[in-house]
């Protein structure tokens, strides 16, 4: 009985050949994994930036508009290792890459290095400039961009011994502006209206930051006096009319019909201060009435001290295609700014669709009688407003569709009831009235995927501390620190002795 109890106790016997075929399939199967694990992420993957000023993170507009691209782009770069910018324009090169998804091959060649590569390509592109850049080619065009258009860079301090300081990176606004031009080909051609006292494109233009950042998205001004014109003409799809001192004459107004009616685009920035009715009946004849008045508001600026002005502080309305990536963002609109009262029902028998675009922050008041010096009746005009926030900018389009997705041939026009706010000493580091004018153009040139946010300006990482943070600071660096150490060592030592 024992030895019969003693047999079914012992292990059975496994055979060597299961085990390693087991241990033989584990292995293959970990390696499958493993290969599966990493074919996946190397086709799906997610990049992050996580530098401070978002650098090298592309915009929406360029995510965008490189998902349009239809064709191959290849971009050489000529970039010598001692150039400031180098690494930077590298790193962003790579997330063009990443973002054009197979479309956009990237050549580095040194041109100090690989001599006979780089006179190959010199003499292909025809490249004269010893300067480190870069040559973007699309289908058999091509177009150069330099270091100096992708950086800003401070050099005063060379004198001292101390190297060159890069004060903005713009590599990108500079890389696709060339890649929308490649694309694009034929530039698209803005009249920009003359002869009613407007801002010169010319000489000491107060507009200039503006037509440079327009220009940079393939897009060419051209002067229009409309005096000197039989009609608009054919190439100009768009027209901008900025801040007019003087009215219209009825010629002139007949020929910004014609255009209209032939669904023609037009950007309309008014000048609260100038009269101009003929072109205020236009705009009223298109649902949007442009009111006699100016905006205020009362702030605080003590217990019992109020204080007017009349710069708006106001935000863009995500519903229209133009401020959809704009949405809820403030900007100051200086000078004198007007409120416009929108009537969407009195033209919408017409086909005529009305859209707000910026609204004034709550607390403005429209007053009528904006030349009166008598505080308290603006206090009392004040307290009356109990409506909604007064409108300064809205989207007009006839025959076209509610539904992004469908493209009509259609009439459109923006308006806004001030004229100051794009001018260069207006315009702030944020740049969100840029980015609404690049909105506004795009959308009147039927360009919606090129509207979005331009990217920021990188800024230095400053500190500021008062007397209470130094205070603070002192007491870290002086006391907390050596402390900590301190502690630690009397702890090692006191366990160490017990």
């Amino acid at each position: 009985m024992a030895k019969e109890t003693t047999r079914r106790a012992r292990p059975k016997k496994i055979h060597r050949v299961q085990i390693s075929f087991n241990v033989l399939a584990q292995i293959i199967l970990i390696l499958f994994l493993a290969a599966m694990v990493n074919s996946i992420a190397f086709r799906h993957y997610k990049r992050w930036d996580f530098s401070r000023d978002q650098k090298y993170a592309l915009s929406d507009k360029t995510k965008r508009f490189l998902r349009t691209i239809k064709g191959k782009m290849h971009i050489t770069v000529f970039f010598s290792p001692n150039t400031p910018i180098s690494a930077d324009v590298q790193n962003l090169l790579t997330e063009y890459q990443y973002a054009g998804k197979g479309k956009i091959d990237i050549e580095h060649i040194d041109p100090e290095r690989n001599l006979s590569r780089a006179k190959e390509m010199f003499d292909k592109y025809k490249i004269v400039s010893d300067e480190s850049l870069l040559v973007i080619d699309y289908e058999g065009r091509n177009k150069t961009v330099k270091a100096s258009e992708m950086a800003e860079v401070d050099q005063s301090g060379m004198a001292l011994g101390e190297g060159p300081r890069v004060v903005a990176f713009k590599g990108e606004q500079a890389i696709t502006s060339a890649m929308i031009d490649l694309v694009e080909g034929k530039k698209n051609i803005l009249g920009y209206v003359l002869g009613h006292k407007e801002p010169p494109l010319s000489g000491n233009s107060p507009v200039s930051v503006l037509k440079t950042f327009i220009e940079g998205e393939n897009i060419k001004f051209q002067e229009l006096n409309l005096f000197d014109v039989g009609a608009i003409p054919a190439e100009l799809k768009t027209v901008m009319i900025i801040g007019p001192q003087y009215d219209f004459s009825d010629r002139e107004m007949q020929l910004l019909r014609d255009f209209w009616n032939k669904q023609g685009r037009i950007l309309v920035l008014l000048d609260p201060a100038a009269k101009t009715p003929k072109l205020d009946a236009f705009l009223n004849e298109l649902g949007v009435k442009v009111n006699d008045d100016r905006l205020m508001v009362f702030l605080r600026t003590g217990i019992q001290e109020l204080a007017l002005t009349r710069d708006v502080q106001a935000h863009f309305l995500g519903d229209s295609p133009i401020t959809k990536r704009l949405a809820d963002v403030r900007a100051l609109f200086f000078g004198g700014t007007s409120s416009l009262t929108l009537e969407p029902d009195r033209v919408r028998a017409a086909n005529i669709r009305l859209e707000p675009l910026i609204q004034a922050e709550k607390g403005y008041f429209a007053e009528t009688d904006y030349n009166s010096d008598d505080q308290a009746k603006l206090q009392a005009d004040a307290n009356r407003n109990s409506g909604a926030p007064p409108m300064i900018s809205a989207a007009i389009e006839k025959g076209g569709s509610a539904d992004e997705r469908v493209q009509v041939n259609s009439s459109r026009l923006v308006v806004v009831s001030n004229a100051t706010f794009i001018q260069d000493k207006a315009l702030t580091q944020d740049q969100q009235s840029l980015d609404f004018i690049s909105g506004s153009v795009n959308w009147l040139l039927s360009r919606e995927q090129l509207i979005g946010i331009a990217p920021k300006i990188p800024r230095p990482l400053t500190f500021t501390l008062d007397e209470n943070g130094l205070r603070s600071l002192r007491w870290m660096i002086l006391v907390l620190m050596p402390l900590i150490p301190a502690v630690i060592g009397s702890v090692v030592w006191w366990q160490r002795r017990v």
